[in-house]
């Protein structure tokens, strides 16, 4: 169901609409048949350099039409695309690189001359002999950012990827007239999966991951973006921006869709006030299996504390410590089935059998380490990640909540809080024009007592990872507490 290969996805948009927009970055533009052509030079660039079915093409470029084409050209000839983030340092670059063993490695400084050549296969309109790519076939390996520990490298496979995306289009229904403003490298699957989301659809994407934030709204209004995807702090950044514009007479952007961390209620507000029509569609996912759950556009009067329903043909679990299904509504493990768990991790054996377990029905289950539990309507509701847990005062309670707490509270920008841990007490950092015994005030308005941090930071800004979330180690260094 729903199978294919990564580059048909390209094949098919190019084949119905060639003329048609599809990847825009800050330096110029594609149509469907310029990029399906630039993929077609990368792949035969890549077969001259003897790069064949199963070698590994690790990427350290910026995510630009460039990179875009270098992902469609390894697909096509079968070898494995490793994009990583440009900001990746030597530290975890090393750690991936001894794990892959890549038969190509490309730098950033070697971008320019690298593309120089592929160019002038393009210009030939040359072509790389015919593979025939199973859809089992590694098409990806998505690392993770390394923040915490060395990074682990999810296998997408053809199938597994393709799967996905369609399912995910099934419930977001791009549109060939979309324009899709996307902020987030390749590197990220979020980044990634919007590429061929486009592609599925016959969307342009606009690449915008190297943009200035304080351009950042008006290349929104400018390029005629109707979907941007965001995480909370891209959010809070449209939002102080739209503060110093005047509204155009027309508002554009037909949907926002979040995922990375759940969006305050408050937030989702100020983006339909600011951006009216626009609908926030909230996502629930990993990499491991990219998307969980959705709440359906038309459909986010659920309330706060849903993430949606899951995928067309995939199931959502909970179970207990044993692997025991639970009733509706108890709390457990949410663990997921169906054709877009991926197969586990590159080359790391143990943890793979930890996380994806066989399925009594068959294929895999996939062990998100998440805790949540489903409502007698089938709907998905998120309470926190095991490492995001802990007890304090006996009460188990969760760092999302007490985040989401604070940042219900007008004049905070951002929230992060850090459990409690050795000779330190649970604390709230928060970006904010607040004093902080302001923002404990109002989180003992809004928290039950034990849940109320023992102190509140007030911090120009919040050290976040490459996508977007909170860097907790980052943050704990730089206010100087124990680790």
């Amino acid at each position: 169901m729903w199978a294919s290969t990564v580059h048909s996805l390209l094949d098919d948009s190019a084949a119905t609409a060639p003329d048609a927009p599809a990847v825009r970055d800050a330096r110029g533009a594609w149509t469907y048949g310029e990029t399906a052509r630039y993929s077609h030079a990368v792949a035969a660039w890549l077969q001259a350099k003897g790069i064949g079915r199963g070698d590994r093409v690790v990427v350290q470029w910026p995510t630009s039409r460039e990179l875009v084409a270098m992902f469609l050209g390894v697909a096509r000839i079968g070898a494995v695309f490793v994009p990583l983030n440009i900001g990746m340092r030597d530290f975890h670059r090393k750690a991936v690189l001894a794990a892959t063993e890549p038969a190509l490695f490309l730098p950033a400084e070697e971008a320019d001359a690298r593309w120089a050549e592929i160019e002038q296969l393009s210009a030939q309109d040359e072509r790389a002999a015919p593979v025939a790519v199973d859809l089992d076939d590694i098409a990806v390996l998505i690392y993770t950012s390394g923040s915490t520990a060395t990074p682990k490298g999810v296998i997408g496979p053809h199938r597994q990827v393709t799967f996905a995306t369609r399912a995910i289009q099934e419930v977001l229904g791009y549109r060939p007239d979309d324009v899709v403003f996307c902020r987030f490298p390749m590197s990220w699957d979020y980044g990634l999966y919007k590429v061929l989301l486009c592609f599925l659809a016959g969307s342009e994407i606009v690449l915008a991951d190297a943009e200035s934030d304080l351009t950042l709204l008006s290349r929104i209004r400018a390029v005629g973006a109707t979907i941007v995807p965001i995480v909370p702090s891209l959010a809070t950044m449209i939002l102080t921006l739209t503060e110093r514009e005047t509204p155009p007479e027309h508002n554009l952007v037909r949907m926002f869709t979040n995922t990375g961390a759940a969006l305050p209620p408050a937030t989702i507000a100020r983006l339909k006030s600011a951006f009216p029509g626009a609908e926030v569609v909230r996502q629930f996912g990993q990499t491991e299996c990219k998307r969980i759950s959705i709440i359906p556009p038309g459909q986010d009067d659920r309330g706060p504390d849903t993430v949606g329903r899951p995928l067309p043909g995939t199931a959502v679990l909970i179970l207990d410590p044993d692997g025991t299904p639970l009733a509706t509504g108890e709390l457990g493990e949410i663990v997921v089935t169906g054709p877009h768990v991926m197969p586990g991790y590159w080359r790391d054996p143990e943890l793979t059998a930890r996380t994806f377990r066989p399925d009594p029905g068959g294929g895999l289950r996939l062990h998100t380490g998440d805790h949540g539990w489903l409502d007698d309507e089938g709907w998905l509701h998120f309470h926190g990640r095991v490492d995001d847990m802990f007890k304090r005062k006996g009460v188990r309670m969760s760092t999302l909540e007490i985040e989401a707490a604070a940042m219900d509270i007008d004049g905070v920008r951002a929230a992060a809080a850090l459990p409690p841990g050795e000779n330190r007490d649970l604390a709230i950092c928060v970006e904010a024009d607040l004093q902080p015994q302001v923002v404990l005030r109002e989180l003992a308005r809004r928290l039950e007592p034990a849940k109320v941090p023992a102190i509140c930071y007030v911090l120009e800004k919040l050290p976040l990872t490459g996508h977007g979330k909170n860097a907790t180690r980052d943050l704990i260094s730089a206010l100087g507490l124990p680790s």
